[in-house]
């Protein structure tokens, strides 16, 4: 049986109270693909686009058949996903059995059984792009209104996932930083207890460490944690 449809208003609402600290990316692309997929009139399945540097993938689906979709758009470069993504636009297909711009593609869509496709261009940050791509199972599956619906909810998706991509990165940052500095610590510990054991210099103690590093092919921070380690057993 078929959910029926969330009300635009109430997924937007959705979107907003999303919690950061609570929910990781993968989690919030996840969410806007299947509040997409039940938001918009005639979608039958989602997927969302992400291109940074180079490479495109999809971040979240709703069926593999969607996936299967995109993926062959990265594979031949080309495709309404990829250029709704680079132009932050909307390309809407109405019926693919007429389509001429991506023929190919629009072949293997009606293959799998997609009669109809609407890809919106989500500008998430200036290094990242992506697209919300809607597939309808029938041609002219989206009416005037589903497009605005769609684009309407593409927008507030593209603010979910800025805010996300920046708190992810952010929290990546912080854990970088503290792993430094926990290497750091560790460091300076074996080096003063080279300094106290062979009475020489900061400098000379984090050659020895580096030479150490070097010869045993580890890391110049497992190498103090071993010596700092075996002190303490000491």
């Amino acid at each position: 049986m078929t959910a029926p449809p969330t009300d635009p208003g109430d997924a937007l609402a959705e979107l907003s109270r999303i919690r950061l600290d609570e929910v990781d990316l993968a989690d919030i692309l996840r969410r806007v693909a299947e509040l997409a997929n039940q938001t918009v009139p005639g979608s039958a399945h989602v997927t969302v686009t992400l291109a940074q540097g180079g490479a495109n993938s999809s971040a979240a689906c709703t069926s593999d058949l969607a996936r299967q979709l995109d993926e062959w758009q990265y594979r031949y470069e080309r495709g309404p996903c990829l250029d709704a993504a680079a132009s932050a636009a909307s390309i809407s297909l109405p019926d693919l059995a007429v389509e001429e711009r991506w023929p190919e593609w629009a072949a293997q869509a009606r293959a799998a059984g997609v009669g109809s496709s609407l890809s919106i261009g989500l500008p998430i940050q200036e290094a990242v792009t992506g697209a919300l791509n809607v597939y309808g199972l029938t041609a002219h599956a989206f009416d005037s209104a589903a497009v605005r619906t769609a684009e309407n909810f593409a927008a507030y998706a593209a603010v979910a996932l800025a805010n996300a991509h920046l708190y992810d990165n952010a929290a990546t940052l912080a854990r970088q930083m503290q792993e430094a500095m926990r290497s750091r610590a560790v460091i300076e510990q074996a080096k003063g207890i080279i300094m106290g054991e062979r009475r020489c210099t900061a400098d000379e103690a984090f050659a020895l460490l580096s030479k150490l590093s070097q010869d045993a092919n580890r890391k110049v921070r497992e190498v103090a944690e071993a010596l700092v380690a075996n002190a303490a057993g000491r």
